[in-house]
């Protein structure tokens, strides 16, 4: 099984919460190390076309060659979800100042400050 680090970009089986489908989509770990080693899981965000509707807390990817993507995106900050990590498959990486930004969104979201 691949190793992952928090964020990497990678495509998974993403869970829809209004239907009982999966469909591969891009996402971003934000959690790896210690839960992959233990239970084989990453926790990560979906990744959607920035065409959609935006949602508080979209985080807009400012480097789409970085991060594998093919069209503008957005990490949707309020889509979380634990996947198993063998069923993903590194695409690319998050930008330096994005990943400042959907770990500022996170740590509100969690009701903690940033540092």
């Amino acid at each position: 099984m691949a190793a992952f680090d928090a964020w990497d970009v990678v495509k998974v089986p993403f869970p829809y919460t209004d239907r009982p489908v999966r469909q591969r989509r891009p996402a971003l770990v934000v959690a790896a190390n210690g839960i992959q080693e233990a239970h084989g899981l990453l926790w990560v965000l979906m990744i959607t076309s920035a065409e959609n509707r935006g949602w508080p807390g979209d985080v807009e990817v400012s480097d789409l060659a970085a991060a594998g993507l093919p069209a503008p995106s957005v990490v949707r900050t309020a889509k979380i979800a634990t996947i198993e990590a063998r069923d993903a498959e590194r695409i690319g990486s998050l930008a330096a100042a994005d990943r400042v930004e959907v770990a500022r969104r996170l740590s509100t979201e969690l009701g903690r400050p940033a540092n």
